[in-house]
């Protein structure tokens, strides 16, 4: 039997309210809950990116952020930041620096989005169970694919938000 996965309810600053599964918060109820991104950068300033798998509830197929993942119930924050990157790459020596933390709503959900960047030189395994495929992109690579249905709504908004100002060679 398939354990049943609860996420946090949180308010708009991140405070715990209460808790309900993925299904209810991926339902269209648009119940805020959190989530953890990490972008992942090598030193010539490339971003890595994973290709969401096909099984995936929402944007299945599509280019989205290193690493994206829910934040359990009971979990901390950082705590689910390297949960997800350890599942998703393999990665679990980084130093993940914050970026930002903001709302993002979709057509079937509501996510309060905890993003972090790290330079990262260590091998990457990506795992087939929870990504399609992954590699490292150039930015303006990126640029010139946004708009085109290759990458999640959620990945644009904040690559044209918050990514594409950093100073790559600041990392």
């Amino acid at each position: 039997m398939e354990q049943v996965e609860f996420f946090p309810l949180v308010d708009d600053d991140g405070n715990t309210i209460g808790k309900a599964t993925r299904a209810e918060c991926h339902s269209g109820s648009f119940l805020l809950h959190p989530v953890v991104h990490l972008h992942v950068f090598n030193a010539e300033g490339e971003l890595f990116l994973q290709q969401r798998a096909m099984n995936k509830d929402i944007q299945p197929g599509r280019w989205d952020t290193s690493v994206g993942g829910h934040v359990d119930y009971g979990e901390t924050i950082e705590v689910a930041l390297r949960r997800e990157a350890a599942e998703e790459l393999g990665i679990h020596h980084f130093n993940p620096i914050f970026i930002s933390r903001y709302k993002f709503v979709s057509d079937r959900e509501a996510e309060l989005v905890h993003s972090h960047y790290c330079m990262y030189e260590g091998s990457i395994l990506v795992l087939e169970t929870e990504i399609s495929a992954g590699r490292f992109w150039k930015i303006c690579e990126i640029e010139d694919t946004i708009g085109m249905g290759v990458f999640t709504p959620n990945f644009e908004f904040e690559f044209n938000k918050y990514i594409k100002i950093l100073k790559i060679n600041d990392i």
